[in-house]
């Protein structure tokens, strides 16, 4: 067989099922296939089989299986990747069946793994560590000698030979000390949310599915130096910067783990003081990649997640990233269906297009949909001076020059745009992006 320490090769495997459509299962090991990209593998090949019902054994058939081996053999390949959850007995048989010392992973190891490989601080890696002992460790206990195998590739990350060769007493000690030890480091996390409270600073979370361009929409705002790479999971922990608005207010944002369908429930409960950034905080911006075309299942898939942790109903902000590229012009259509024109905005964070709209829009969600606005109105008009009232605008200044008064003040959406021919910076509209 090859060397695997090298570039490890890797088939793919899916199954169209009753409720999987050949489409469906094809776009699964799309992403698969970015996912062991992220951990640095290469996709040999991809195999898809159709059946009705998934088989209990191996979940595939025994032909697929024969055909998955000979495939490893002709093309010394070490890794077989399913785009499902397998029972630690179904690994057990696929990698009996394969043979070829073949390795077997599901798409939940395959993320811990990535998990694994870029935990930074101490919390990420003991987050890592613990959700790796309740779901990777007891689909490895009782191979054997197979387990010298471990420490040398995808799929192996993370805690280490000597605990998972441990017995279940000592595993189960282990995983009850990391629990410990996130718990003492949530109280940490609680003081500090604390502090920001008491601050008055209004917090902003930056949430989306994995990739949507979080960490650059940061770095282009705060210069946070985040790593920002084209690949899943670059960001695991969250980094958070303060940012003063163009009005002069003060906002924390914080960068946070990215999101992806069929995120096992352990991971969340695993990263679930990570993933409170987004719970605890007064206002998200859900980041969608409209250049993808999966952005809209990406965005159901966020949303969905923000529901279960808790979060739905937080003042938000859909932010459709990479907007420059041509690809995202079918993304324009997607508010009005489904969110809201109002609550959309259409930028590029890498080239800086949009980022000024964008700021005036979360100006308007920290001052509770207000923004402030400087109109210069024609001292024959100054009748419009009545509508800035009527609309209920906080006036913080009026100069009443030889042809023109100026007014800043600060007026909801309605009043600014009833007096849109006056306003010396008016917010941008989608059809300004388009042209």
């Amino acid at each position: 067989m090859g060397d695997f320490k090298a570039t490890p090769r890797a088939v793919l495997v899916g199954v169209s099922t009753r409720d999987v459509s050949p489409k469906e299962a094809e776009l699964g090991l799309d992403e698969l296939s970015r996912l062991l990209d992220t951990a640095g593998g290469e996709t040999v090949a991809r195999v898809i089989q159709g059946k009705a019902t998934l088989d209990p054994r191996t979940v595939i058939g025994a032909g697929k299986v024969e055909e998955i081996a000979a495939l490893c053999e002709q093309n010394e390949i070490g890794l077989v990747i399913f785009d499902m959850e397998l029972s630690p007995t179904q690994i057990r048989n696929l990698e009996d069946g394969i043979g070829h010392d073949v390795r077997v992973l599901d798409r939940s190891m395959l993320i811990l793994d990535i998990f694994a490989l870029h935990a930074v601080t101490l919390e990420g890696k003991v987050q890592v560590e613990l959700a790796q002992l309740k779901y990777t460790a007891p689909r490895l206990i009782g191979r054997g000698t197979e387990m010298s195998r471990l420490g040398g590739g995808i799929g192996t990350r993370g805690p280490g030979e000597s605990q998972l060769e441990s017995d279940r007493r000592h595993m189960q000690r282990r995983i009850h000390s990391l629990e410990e030890q996130l718990k003492e480091m949530d109280k940490n996390r609680r003081t500090m949310r604390a502090t920001r409270e008491r601050s008055g600073i209004p917090t902003v979370a930056i949430v989306g599915y994995t990739n949507a361009g979080k960490s650059t929409l940061l770095n282009r705002l705060t210069d946070a130096g985040i790593l920002a790479e084209n690949k899943l999971f670059a960001t695991l922990d969250p980094t958070t910067r303060q940012y003063t608005l163009p009005c002069g207010d003060k906002v924390l944002l914080t960068d946070t783990v990215g999101f992806i369908r069929k995120l096992p429930h352990h991971l969340v409960s695993a990263f679930r003081s990570t993933l409170d950034e987004a719970v605890l905080s007064d206002i998200l911006l859900i980041l969608i990649d409209a250049s993808d075309p999966e952005c809209r299942e990406q965005l159901e898939c966020t949303e969905a997640l923000l529901e279960e942790l808790g979060a739905g109903e937080k003042p938000k902000l859909y932010v459709f990233n990479q907007c420059d590229k041509p690809e995202a012009q079918e993304a324009f259509a997607l508010p009005g269906k489904s969110i809201g024109q109002e609550d959309a905005v259409f930028v590029s964070a890498k080239t800086g297009q949009g980022i000024d709209e964008l700021l005036e829009r979360l100006t308007a969600l920290v001052h509770g949909g207000k923004t402030r606005a400087t109109f210069v109105i024609p001292n024959a008009k100054q009748g419009a001076l009545n509508t800035l009232y009527a609309g209920g605008a906080a006036i913080e200044s009026i100069d009443y020059g030889m042809e023109n008064v100026t007014v800043v003040a600060v007026v909801d959406d309605r009043t600014r745009g009833a007096l849109r021919a006056y306003d010396t910076c008016p917010p941008k509209r989608q059809e300004d992006w388009e042209d």
